[in-house]
């Protein structure tokens, strides 16, 4: 497993070469204990959500987070909405079958956004990580500091050929939900 630092790349590919086939995308987080005005005496749990979104030469092409669960072409598919972050493990997923991509998309965006707007640094223990099909952990990115955003760019996935690379970017943006945000997004395609 590589511990991603921002900035850093690397092929999604066995030691062979060949391609990855099936990823999951995991995603986790805690509330932090003293978030919000009310703390420890009512104050809301943060949701936050995993989208996947993919592009074809710079143009949106498809997406999939908590409002729309699968891609049309059926490779990625959001496998359901926690709104608390409680519990061990991730706490949303994305599976990504890379084979079955559609051609034409060559970038595939993966964040974070707080539902309800809740600024990041109201979570702690934050992380993406990505799982082979054989759930062996490939790379992890760790949010190691609050983010004053509520959103949160994780990687993006680019394709030459049949070759997938995964880049980490680990930066803040201002995305509550991504269908309303493709302006802020269009900057990391």
């Amino acid at each position: 497993m590589i511990e991603l630092t921002r900035g850093q790349e690397i092929a999604l590919a066995h030691d062979d070469g060949t391609p990855l086939g099936k990823l999951t995308m995991g995603v986790g987080w805690d509330k932090k204990t003293d978030a919000g005005a009310l703390s420890f005496s009512g104050s809301p749990d943060v949701d936050l959500d995993a989208s996947a979104i993919q592009y074809a030469d710079g143009q949106l092409f498809d997406l999939a987070f908590f409002n729309h669960l699968e891609t049309r072409d059926g490779s990625v598919k959001h496998l359901g909405d926690n709104i608390s972050g409680r519990g061990d493990g991730d706490d949303e997923q994305i599976s990504i079958d890379l084979a079955q991509v559609y051609p034409k998309v060559d970038r595939m965006l993966f964040l974070v956004s707080s539902y309800q707007g809740h600024s990041l640094e109201w979570v702690r223990n934050a992380y993406c990580r990505l799982v082979d099909e054989h759930d062996e952990e490939i790379a992890r990115f760790t949010l190691t500091e609050g983010v004053p955003r509520t959103g949160f760019m994780m990687a993006t996935m680019s394709r030459t050929g049949d070759a997938w690379t995964l880049k980490a970017i680990g930066q803040g943006i201002a995305v509550t939900v991504p269908t309303e945000s493709l302006g802020v997004l269009q900057r990391f395609v």
